[in-house]
């Protein structure tokens, strides 16, 4: 976990080394994105977020937690910075922009 937390705080150094290197990298979170990295798939952490809240409530009101189901993540964001694409010099094609939840111009 400590490696998650270092490397969630260094996105935007390890973004920028990633588009000195005109490496295209996915990554896992939004916020690589965000940082300059050019785009991300995972899961959509508002929504897990959300989820948990209803098992804690769950749990409050006299469930078990051992007789909760466990769920698997149902929502997912694919995110593109057209910014780091035109920097390592990439063109996204029209019908994969299409399919992206967020576009950062």
């Amino acid at each position: 976990m400590l490696l998650g937390r270092v490397a969630i705080s260094q996105r935007t150094e390890i973004a920028e080394l990633a588009v000195k290197n005109r490496l295209p990298v996915i990554y896992e979170r939004e916020i690589y994105v965000e940082a300059g990295g050019l785009m991300s798939y995972g899961v959509n952490w508002n929504d897990l977020d959300r989820r948990a809240a209803v098992y804690v409530v769950k749990v409050l009101k006299g469930a078990k937690p051992a007789d909760l189901a466990v769920e698997q993540p149902k929502e997912f964001e694919f995110i593109i910075n057209l910014e780091a694409a035109r920097q390592i010099g990439l063109t996204i094609p029209p019908n994969v922009l299409a399919r992206a939840d967020k576009v950062i111009k």
